[in-house]
């Protein structure tokens, strides 16, 4: 309780003080549906559209596949896209095969991918408080 009075004392001094607050960070639960197997790891992240679908994304997460479920904790409030891959040799790379992905694909809002990745648009999503989700693996070819 303590915790929740000083910080609405600092969100207040600081909008008095014409300083914006920090945003509220939550844990978000990924559940991933239509994996093929158990093996390796599901890898999550949550990413800001400028990271998206690219290295670099600030909140990531891990879990074994088996369990289906993986939680990417410290996501401040706002709008992102959630992506996952299905890392079946749990070597922390999408394997590929020339241009198509070998290990499985997921995105927010099932976002489709058209001879290249979905548009951060099409797999926006809000975030507020943290929340959990719940995504598709798709194996291509």
């Amino acid at each position: 309780m303590r915790f929740t009075s000083t910080r609405a004392a600092l969100a207040t001094l600081a909008l008095s003080a014409g300083i914006a607050a920090p945003a509220a960070a939550g844990d978000v639960t990924v559940t991933v549906e239509g994996l093929r197997n158990g093996a390796g790891l599901i890898r999550a992240a949550v990413c800001p559209p400028e990271t998206f679908t690219k290295p670099g994304c600030p909140y990531v997460g891990a879990a074994r596949a088996s369990g289906g479920r993986v939680t990417v904790t410290g996501v401040p409030d706002g709008v992102y896209a959630v992506q996952v891959f299905h890392d079946e040799d749990a070597d922390g790379a999408l394997d590929r095969n020339g241009f198509w992905p070998t290990e499985g694909l997921g995105f927010s809002n099932d976002a489709p991918m058209r001879m290249g990745p979905p548009r951060f648009r099409d797999a926006a999503v809000r975030v507020t408080g943290g929340g959990s989700i719940r995504l598709n693996v798709r194996y291509f070819p």
